[in-house]
């Protein structure tokens, strides 16, 4: 958990603006469920920005602030709130290079007094009772970050902290700073008299360059920066350690495992008698809050313990993305991953574990124009998932279902396993761990597109997720394939607002559908193989590095993510008079070719502006497509809308662009976040390690 992260040069900007304060309170009520009272507000108001001005005045104001951060996520958990610490001063140290970290508390108190003459270790303050010492509550910080299982532990760094009591003098606040106060290195009280003492310290602990680089390091350390899906799994290569769950995640994983170990057979040493218990595991969350790293892990640990395992989605590009990308060549692994329209006739014996991501997706029913009769499904689809396994896991966000079809909600998992008398065990998760961690903007998307009833304010940057909105397609791209050429994983995706058409001839060639002005790209390609000018099959597009030159739609972006993502908003959802409205397109077939084109702006989407959806529901289904697509990169989004007025509406809520080069292009990253993306593997099986065999290490990438 944490708040904010800026430099502190970038933080008094922010301030400048009267924008630091909002956000923060934002952020504080997301995480701790009620609004931050007036005296936090003030705080930061007044503490934070002396620090930070501090900080420019001795010449560090690249130095990175971390304001109110928890040690690890696992702090979430604790019975009593997480720990939070007020800052944390992030950069190089100036003569030994390696990471440097200054633990802050910082206090308004003008004054105190000694509560008793044998101690300094609780001191009166005026108006507030009894306060412990500030060291003593830095000694706290200072174990959890530094010990084992806290952030800095195995990375080498210099770490200390100090208390700043900026509205006192030494005299004022003498039993603080006297003889016998504690001691350690995280134990120094700076007031107002000893500002340029200060000042020559945060000089000797921290070079003039190089914040950001060490904050990435910080971060990554404390599970907030994440490894993407994809390349996390080619990492693996499904090995039995795939992801580094934290927290709430962990939590889930290994309750899974642990009632897996009782329900299931073992493969070894099977029972004289059979449990028959069935169990159905939900797990709800937003985009980003780890189902996927969940189920891919558990997935292989099951896998490594001889269990029967597959794993279903109803997202084509996801389980493709997967099978092409990270099982390229691998039959068995391949297999192993497929669709909820796969168990109409249920396995027979039945598998161990099936599970289910984005079950949001699940139908009514399984059926396919292309099937017989009889292999149409009969009863509803949740049920043959049921039926299909012993212990079922549903990955399921209600905010991202896209398509009138799609009937996966709580309460049909709920009735289903009621009918078939299984043991329903629920989880949620919180935490956010796409878009940079950055909750503040799925909360601000959210807001913005009228998917929650929230106001739609400013957005506030944060230090952890981009956004800006380009004035034209052109340039939408321009940023999109400067950042692909430099390193970064990037593509462009779109509203359904142009007609689709097939690959035309033998050659297969792509026609531009999507059209705006002069500037005319093609979806990616309604193919399952390549096309003309090796233009990759939809299924691969998000992986493929051909994938840039086409337009992604919210059917092959779903569950994927990269560092950078272009949105084309269309004229499906339009701004007008303070209000979204939605419209269907329409379309005419130009005579000498047939290919079809605009008539009426508006979606182009066969499944949701059919006439069979009514208004209401036809507005929800664009909404979330939308909130799908603006929510599918991990350090910056570029928007651009066809239609002036939206786009003026989305310029007065982003608002300037530029931070102090705080735009993360790839050169302006830190060199410890330029992280290569890997390719395809190559053909040929990886060797897959059993969890139990002797000398087999489990993987150190921390994913989430």
């Amino acid at each position: 958990m944490l708040l904010l992260k800026l430099a502190a040069q970038d933080l008094l900007t922010l301030n400048a603006r009267r924008r630091m304060v909002p956000h923060l309170a934002a952020r504080w009520r997301h995480f701790r469920g009620a609004d931050a009272s007036l005296t936090e507000r003030s705080a930061w108001a007044e503490s934070l920005v002396s620090l930070a001005n501090d900080l420019v005045a001795a010449g560090r104001g690249n130095v990175e602030m971390i304001v109110e951060c928890a040690a690890t996520l696992s702090e979430s958990d604790r019975p009593d709130g997480p720990r939070l610490i007020d800052v944390v001063l992030v950069g190089h140290h100036p003569h030994r290079r390696q990471l440097s970290v200054q633990l802050v508390e910082l206090k308004r108190w003008s004054m105190v007094t000694r509560v008793e003459q044998a101690t300094a270790d609780l001191v009166h303050v005026p108006g507030m009772g009894r306060k412990k010492h500030p060291a003593l509550q830095l000694r706290e910080y200072y174990e959890a970050f530094t010990g084992t299982g806290g952030p800095l532990s195995g990375l080498d760094f210099e770490c200390g902290g100090f208390a700043y009591l900026h509205n006192a003098t030494d005299e004022s606040v003498r039993p603080l700073i006297d003889i016998d106060m504690p001691t350690g290195s995280y134990a120094r009280v700076y007031t107002n008299d000893g500002r340029g003492k200060l000042l020559t310290d945060l000089r000797e602990n921290f070079a003039e360059e190089g914040g950001a680089s060490a904050a990435e390091v910080l971060m990554r350390s404390m599970g907030l920066r994440n490894t993407p899906l994809l390349d996390a799994m080619i990492w693996s290569r499904g090995e039995d350690t795939v992801f580094t769950l934290r927290g709430r995640q962990k939590e889930v994983a290994d309750q899974i495992l642990d009632t897996a170990s009782k329900v299931l057979p073992d493969p070894l040493n099977p029972a004289l008698v059979p449990d028959e218990r069935r169990v159905v595991f939900l797990v709800t969350g937003g985009a980003g809050t780890g189902k996927s790293a969940i189920g891919l892990q558990i997935k292989a640990e099951l896998e490594a313990r001889g269990q029967t395992v597959k794993y279903a989605s109803g997202s084509r590009a996801f389980n493709g993305a997967i099978q092409e990308h990270v099982g390229y060549g691998e039959r068995e692994f391949r297999e192993t991953f497929t669709y909820f329209s796969s168990f109409v006739t249920p396995p027979d014996p039945p598998l161990d574990v099936l599970i289910c991501d984005e079950a949001h997706r699940i139908r009514d029913r399984s059926t396919n124009r292309f099937w017989k009769p009889e292999q149409q499904g009969t009863q509803p689809q949740v049920d043959e998932l049921l039926d299909a396994s012993r212990l079922t896991v549903f990955f399921l966000d209600e905010g991202q279902s896209v398509r009138p079809n799609e009937v996966g909600t709580v309460g049909l998992i709920e009735d289903a396993a009621r009918r078939r008398n299984a043991q329903l065990v629920r989880y949620g998760l919180r935490e956010q761990f796409r878009c940079g961690g950055s909750d503040a903007y799925i909360r601000w998307v959210r807001a913005v597109l009228g998917v929650t009833d929230d106001a739609p304010g400013r957005w506030t940057p944060d230090g952890l997720m981009h956004v800006e909105v380009a004035d034209t397609p052109d340039e939408l791209e321009r940023i999109i394939r400067s950042e692909a050429l430099a390193g970064a994983s990037a593509r462009m995706v779109g509203g359904y607002c142009w007609p689709w058409t097939k690959p035309l001839g033998e050659e297969k060639r792509l026609e531009a559908d999507v059209r705006i002005g002069d500037w005319h790209r093609p979806w990616n390609a309604d193919s399952d193989s390549f096309c003309e000018n090796d233009a990759p099959p939809s299924k691969i597009w998000s992986v493929h590095k051909n994938g840039l030159d086409q337009i992604g739609c919210v059917y092959t972006a779903q569950g994927l993510e990269w560092d950078w993502c272009g949105v084309i908003m269309g004229e499906d959802m339009m701004r007008r008079d303070g209000q979204w409205v939605f419209r269907r397109g329409k379309e005419h077939e130009e005579p000498e070719t047939g290919i079809k084109r605009v008539a009426t702006p508006g979606s182009f989407d066969p499944k949701v502006k059919a006439g069979s959806v009514d208004d209401g529901e036809f507005a929800r289904l664009v909404r979330h497509a939308y909130h799908v697509l603006m929510t599918r990169a991990s350090r910056a989004t570029v928007l651009y809308s066809t239609d002036e007025e939206t786009r003026t509406y989305l310029k007065e809520l982003v608002g300037e662009v530029q931070i102090h080069g705080l735009r993360p292009t790839w050169e302006n990253l830190p060199r410890e976040a330029r992280v290569p993306h890997l390719p395809r593997p190559r053909r040929g099986k990886s060797r897959r390690r059993n969890r139990n065999t002797p000398g087999s290490e489990g993987s150190d990438l921390r994913l989430f």
